[in-house]
């Protein structure tokens, strides 16, 4: 009688980390953000009814000439550098971390190229961070759970090899740099998280769910080796645990609305009315994960419902194309769209070595 048990030995499934570099996840991730921040910009501040007027039907809208890109993209690479530079010293610790990122944010602050509406946050703490003897924690802005920390922490989800626990404490100390509520660090965490989860070959139907758990269970978590006493820096909370889990409080509320709105789909319906306009933290994870939700094998439609939006257009398509590439790999995007997005070089360079 014969087995129709399979035998894991024949044919194994490669392991996750193959299955991201053969489809080269974080090429596509990268691109794929700077595709829809690029999308996004000229439609940014605009309500629905004038970007129609505007690019005509949204399904049909194309990516702008010149591609160019927003702050979003390039605080994405500023820390992409950062790390590189970390980990090319030795395993990605917060000591090794702190001073490279620190560096790229402050040049960023200072480059001519920083012409693109980038936020009040992030110019008033990297203008802090520029001061050596200020301690990073005095830099950040405590109050702000603004969009800025999480449209940039895709390359912690891209670098292989992190385990959960440094995965989760850089994505939140990238984020504490500039946005120290604990709103954004929560939202920079989930953001890595799914980008990470999706390079390796997660189903997108499940995702919702796995990301609810992941912050349940890190729910009162606080990565005091990664942190340091940035909570005392905050006068609502009593505790670490207290401030840490205000914000997944806040990602988890977000999350239920987008369970109940990827159970039952309306494209035609900006995105923002059901998730948020994506200025906070919370709402701009929700809101880019629902449009890449909808259309997780269309990826360029996923990126146009994602720049139709009321709300802050450039940084949801940006996540949504981060999690569309970081699913579908770097075949996703045309060559059309992608050999023509600023910064092209430098994005390709960055994802080619965490593909390797």
């Amino acid at each position: 009688m014969t087995s129709t048990t399979p035998d894991p030995t024949r044919n194994p499934a490669p392991p996750a980390a193959s299955r991201a570099a053969a489809k080269r996840a974080a090429t596509g991730s990268l691109v794929g953000l700077a595709l829809g921040d690029a999308l996004g910009f000229p439609t940014e501040f605009n309500d629905v009814p004038s970007i129609l007027a505007k690019c005509g039907p949204w399904r049909s809208m194309d990516l702008p000439q010149p591609a160019i890109v927003t702050d979003d993209t390039q605080m994405t690479l500023a820390l992409g550098r950062g790390l590189r530079t970390a980990l090319s010293r030795g395993t990605l610790a917060p000591l090794r971390m702190i001073r490279p990122v620190r560096e790229e944010f402050t040049d960023w602050y200072h480059s001519p190229e920083n012409n693109r509406a980038p936020g009040r946050t992030c110019l008033v703490a990297c203008r802090k961070l520029d001061d050596p003897d200020l301690p990073w924690q005095e830099a950040s802005q405590i109050a702000s759970k603004g969009c800025g920390a999480n449209m940039r922490v895709a390359p912690v989800g891209l670098i292989p090899g992190l385990s959960p626990r440094h995965r989760a404490g850089a994505a939140q100390l990238q984020s504490a740099l500039t946005h120290g509520h604990p709103t954004a660090l929560a939202a920079s965490d989930l953001t890595a998280h799914a980008i990470r989860l999706l390079a390796d070959g997660a189903e997108p139907t499940g995702l919702v769910g796995r990301l609810r758990s992941y912050a349940l269970d890190m729910r009162r978590a606080y990565h005091e080796e990664w942190l340091g006493d940035l909570w005392r820096h905050s006068t609502a909370d009593a505790s670490p645990e207290d401030f840490i889990a205000r914000g997944w409080d806040e990602c988890l509320a977000v999350l239920e609305r987008l369970a109940a709105a990827v159970r039952s789909p309306e494209p035609e319906i900006d995105p923002c009315l059901v998730t948020g306009d994506g200025w906070i933290a919370e709402e701009a994870l929700a809101t880019g994960l629902l449009c890449f939700l909808m259309f997780p094998g269309e990826p360029l439609t996923a990126l146009r419902r994602a720049a139709c939006t009321r709300g802050d257009s450039d940084s949801i398509a940006c996540l949504a194309g981060a999690f569309a590439g970081a699913h579908l790999g770097a075949d996703a995007w045309p060559a059309a769209w992608a050999d023509r997005i600023e910064y092209r070089d430098e994005l390709l360079a960055l994802g080619a070595a965490w593909d390797a």
